[in-house]
């Protein structure tokens, strides 16, 4: 089991940047493909990015294509998003989950079910 904390969430000017992290609780995180997903207010919750085990596979939704970078470090037990170019659109609780996956190049889809465990998210408000 695996317990997910977001941080990094904050208020930004539109075209701003954040980063959010996402630290995970003990010593089996390289188990573990990453998500960000987001929900906007009065919206479902979103797919956002994932990424595989080993960091080298990547998969974005096109609403965030080119502006928002995910990242981990296993021997941080941590997973980022980078996100530039910030839109009030962007606006919404972010949050990180972990997917159980066995090979190190996989990464998960956008459906929730795919993932295991969820952090409590961090909200992220991007003023006009």
């Amino acid at each position: 089991q695996v317990q997910l904390v977001e941080s990094g969430g904050g208020l930004v000017q539109a075209g701003g940047s954040l980063r959010l992290s996402c630290a995970a609780s003990g010593r089996t995180f390289s188990r573990y493909a990453m998500g960000w997903f987001r929900q906007a207010p009065g919206k479902e919750r979103e797919f956002v990015a994932a990424i595989s085990r080993s960091g080298g596979s990547t998969y974005y939704d096109d609403s965030v294509k080119g502006r928002f970078t995910i990242s981990r470090a296993n021997a941080k037990n941590s997973v980022y998003l980078q996100m530039n170019s910030l839109k009030p659109e962007d606006t919404g609780v972010y949050y990180c989950a972990a997917a159980i996956r066995y090979y190190e190049t996989v990464v998960p889809g956008r459906t929730q079910d795919e993932y295991n465990y969820w952090g409590q998210g961090t909200q992220v408000n991007v003023s006009s």
